[in-house]
């Protein structure tokens, strides 16, 4: 393969990435507005702490934008590796915030007995994001493999974080729409909670990776 015919295939995998980016930030911001608003509707801390997260989540896959865009210009390899590293640290302190406050308003649920609503429109978002997730978590692992990217290899491992998210929201919010379960909304927050700390630690460390 001549060298012309690889800068061609490697261009389209980039064009291709930031496709996929794209999607993934427009959807994140859409699936954040409409989760929102379904939780403060049904009093859902579990689809409350999902549709935060999903506002994080696009400010990360904002940052991989900038990243693949500057791959393509051609930019200094240095600068971007700092840049990222800094903006992935920026990302990895309001996961912890975030974690620590889903677990706060969990806990005040359990503890004061607040019963949230069952909500038709937060189950059927949760089920599509699944669907959503999935797919885009393998459509830019393999691109990521293709470029030898480890900037989007690590962010398909967060859109499977995402996607993880949604199935334990989606866990919660069945068993307190058809058993009754109240509590198992902020009990499937806690959940949330832990999963994003976890994000947290993980993005945090990509960050210092970055930066060296």
């Amino acid at each position: 393969m001549t060298d012309e015919r690889m800068d061609t295939d490697r261009r389209g995998l980039l064009r291709r990435g930031l496709r996929l980016e794209w999607l993934t930030v427009g959807w994140n911001a859409v699936e954040g507005v409409i989760a929102v608003l379904a939780a403060l509707a049904a009093g859902s801390v579990a689809l409350l702490g999902f549709g935060i997260d999903s506002f994080v989540e696009t400010v990360s896959g904002a940052v991989i934008l900038w990243r693949i865009g500057a791959e393509r210009r051609a930019g200094d390899a240095g600068r971007i590796n700092r840049v990222e590293g800094i903006a992935r640290r920026g990302v990895a302190l309001s996961l912890w915030l975030l974690a620590l406050y889903v677990a706060a308003d969990a806990t005040v649920a359990l503890v004061s007995g607040e019963r949230p609503s069952s909500s038709a429109v937060g189950v059927a978002l949760l089920v599509l994001s699944i669907a959503v997730m999935k797919w885009l978590a393998n459509a830019k692992r393999a691109v990521a493999l293709a470029l030898h990217s480890h900037a989007m290899e690590a962010d398909a491992a967060q859109t499977d974080f995402c996607w993880k998210l949604s199935v334990v929201a989606l866990l919660g919010l069945v068993a307190n729409a058809v058993l009754g379960w109240w509590w198992a909304d902020p009990l499937a927050a806690l959940g949330l909670a832990g999963l994003i700390a976890v994000e947290a630690i993980r993005t945090w460390r990509l960050g210092l990776a970055c930066c060296g």
